[in-house]
Formats: structure tokens, C-alpha cells, sequence
């Protein structure tokens, strides 16, 4: 019998337009606010560079809609152009909002979705192929952060209302989220523990892994 392909699955890139002063904020006691948006732009890069090279369909959701484009995402804007990524708007209030949005919308067309974040290089190709393993047997996925949060959520399944109630920004994100997931009768598979660049020493440890 011929072998049957994999449910197919969506990646989902969520970042900021790249505009200084409002992005890497927590970088910029130490880089500028200059330093800061070009950490953005590098960060967003290697996330990008890591979900296409899991073979898997991407989409790129920035996160309002800014007419015309800063002058500064044109690097960005390049490298999804060169890719022909679909390019998306988030929707919603909060950070759960969106990314519910997000999971629901890319769901009705897909088996599995994924977010991810453009702050998380730590989210290479494997890790995200592990993930979306993973719910072969639960509805959700979650890639833990060292600092509490999450680095991605993938699903098979959603139900409303479930990132509601999450304090976002603070170390109880992921505890909430699982209480949230659990008492709306979700399974969740946790992934190892991986980190994001939000404090100078995450971009330090950055830059020592990417050799720079």
C-alpha cells in the first residue's frame, strides 16, 4: 500500500513591524534603541530561516496592519517576498487573542497549526517537527521558555475562550495556560524547555551560539 503522507500542518510567524523604540524594548538600557531594532530584524531572520527549513508551509503575521511599511522592514519584506510567504495580520486584543485567532483561522484549511514567536531562535527545525508530532495524540502543544512563558503552541484542536485569562509578560504564563487548557478538556504535550531573547543576556547568548 502506498504510504500515507503526513496530516498536513501550517508554521505561523508572529513579530512587530521593525520600528525603533517600540520593539527589543528590554535591550535598549544596553544597545539604544538602534541596537535594539536591528536585534529585532537579526532575530526575526533566524526564527524565519528555521521554520522554512522544516519543509513545512509558513505564513508571517505582523502585528497590526501599517500602510506604507517602515523603512527598516524592507530587509524582512525581501526575504518573505524571495520566499513567497503569505503575509497576514494578527487580530484580537491580547497576545491570546491573536494568537487564538491565528490557530482557529489556519485550522480550518489544516490538520495542525503552530505559532511561534520572532524572538525565539532556540525553535529550530527538529524541535518544530517534534512538536507537531505531538499532536498526533493531543489537541495542544506547548514549548516551554525558561523565563515561564512559551516559545510556540501548536494544535489540532481549539476551543474558545482558551488563552483567556493569562497574565501575558509574567513568569505564571505557562501554569495558566495549562490550568486554562486543562479545565476546557484539551490535552496538552509539554516539549524540553528552550529560551527566548528578551533581557541582554539572552541576546548575548544569542549571538555566542549564531558565532558572531
Amino acid at each position: 500500500m502506498p504510504e500515507r503522507s503526513p496530516p498536513n500542518a501550517v508554521l505561523m510567524q508572529f513579530a512587530k513591524w521593525p520600528e525603533a523604540g517600540r520593539v527589543k524594548t528590554r535591550l535598549m538600557p544596553e544597545l539604544g534603541a538602534g541596537g535594539a531594532l536591528q536585534a529585532h530584524i537579526t532575530l526575526t531572520l533566524a526564527v524565519l530561516d528555521n521554520l522554512c527549513a522544516t519543509g513545512y508551509p509558513v505564513q508571517f503575521w505582523w502585528d497590526r496592519a501599517l500602510e506604507p511599511a517602515p523603512e527598516d522592514a524592507e530587509l524582512i519584506l525581501q526575504n518573505l517576498e524571495q520566499a513567497e510567504l503569505e503575509q497576514c495580520i494578527q487580530q484580537g486584543g491580547t497576545l491570546g487573542d491573536r494568537m487564538l485567532a491565528a490557530l482557529t483561522a489556519a485550522l480550518q484549511n489544516h490538520d495542525r497549526a503552530m505559532v511561534v514567536g520572532s524572538d525565539c531562535p532556540s525553535v529550530d527545525p527538529q524541535y518544530v517537527r517534534q512538536a507537531l508530532d505531538r499532536l498526533a495524540n493531543h489537541d495542544v502543544v506547548l514549548g516551554p521558555s525558561d523565563d515561564g512563558g512559551y516559545v510556540l503552541i501548536g494544535a489540532r484542536r481549539v476551543r474558545p475562550g482558551m488563552l483567556d485569562g493569562i497574565a501575558w509578560g509574567t513568569e505564571q504564563v505557562l501554569d495558566q495556560t495549562l490550568a486554562r487548557l486543562d479545565q476546557l478538556g484539551l490535552s496538552v504535550s509539554l516539549l524540553e524547555p528552550r529560551w527566548d531573547v528578551d533581557e541582554p543576556a539572552d541576546w548575548a547568548r544569542f549571538q555566542r551560539l549564531a558565532g558572531s
